[in-house]
């Protein structure tokens, strides 16, 4: 958890720290047992942001802190401040794709510094406090909470059009958590593959998110078809059209399609961008479109 002076991350499981579990819980305001003795929700963050976008997925596997970083990306080169939030605190990723996996967090005017990845892009992850990339998060959900209010009131974001928030796959503790307390969260973009057993899982996060009284901004279907490296031709690997089909059942918009593209793979593992790299190739033009349809449903 970050504390003021930016401390190391505990060594072992904080079990004491979960005695009470009922802040986490979403009937806290009802529930008998939470009114007994909880302390409840605190109060929603205090940062400028104008649209907080959470980004998640039923499981892993389907690119979603790809888009995540892409997006937040785009949004920047578009002449938007953004802030991206990094929440898979158990597989932080987002540092690594961006290059920046060597930076640590700093305190100014008692405040968290934010990694300044450009002049328009801001960058947090409970990866710049790891001791090394190999040291595992051993928490519960009290503690997630605790750092996730710490990321949005004590970082210096300053003042943001958007705040990209990547979250970890399923509807657990953190996607609550930031649902809650984040400010102006405009709603969520869910990522997906093609194939049924994505598309099965992706309906869950669609529904929790409904729950939660918050809009879904849109669907976003990854890894649909894939560009050959060798003649440029578009192959259905996972298939295709499962994301749009969704959306046609939930009544959301479809934000676009984003092909398997080895260049995207290696933007990652390189920690640059697929979005900075080409700007004449079709992977480049559908990143872009996703986005450009993102603004035209947040702003429109």
């Amino acid at each position: 958890m970050v504390k003021k002076n930016i401390p190391k991350t505990p060594e072992k499981p904080a079990d004491e720290e979960c005695k009470n579990e009922c802040g986490s819980c979403p009937t806290a305001s009802t529930c008998a047992s939470a009114k007994g003795g909880a302390k409840g929700l605190p109060p929603k963050a205090d940062m400028d942001v104008k649209h907080v976008i959470l980004v998640l997925s039923g499981k892993g596997g389907v690119g979603k802190s790809t888009v995540s970083v892409n997006l937040a990306y785009a949004l920047s080169n578009h002449g938007k401040r953004v802030g991206l939030l990094d929440l898979d605190m158990h597989g932080p990723n987002i540092p690594k794709m961006l290059g920046i996996e060597q930076h640590k967090l700093a305190m100014m005017d008692d405040k968290i510094e934010p990694v300044h990845v450009t002049g328009m892009l801001s960058v947090i992850s409970m990866a710049f406090l790891l001791p090394d990339t190999s040291t595992p998060i051993i928490w519960r959900g009290p503690m997630k909470m605790a750092a996730i209010q710490q990321f949005l009131s004590e970082v210096n974001w300053g003042s943001l059009d958007y705040l990209v928030v990547d979250l970890p796959p399923g509807t657990g503790d953190e996607a609550l958590t930031i649902a809650q307390l984040a400010p102006n969260v405009r709603g969520a973009v869910i990522v997906t593959t093609p194939q049924d057993v994505a598309t099965l899982d992706a309906m869950k996060s669609a529904k929790f998110i409904e729950k939660l009284s918050l809009p879904v901004i849109g669907i976003v279907e990854n890894m649909s078809g894939m560009i050959c490296p060798h003649c440029g031709e578009e192959i259905d690997l996972f298939g295709k059209g499962g994301g749009k089909k969704i959306a046609e059942e939930l009544k959301v918009p479809f934000l676009g399609s984003i092909p398997l593209d080895i260049e995207m793979r290696k933007a990652g593992d390189e920690g640059r961008p697929f979005i900075i790299r080409r700007a004449d190739s079709p992977t480049w033009k559908s990143v872009d479109a996703v986005m450009e349809s993102l603004i035209k449903v947040v702003e429109g």
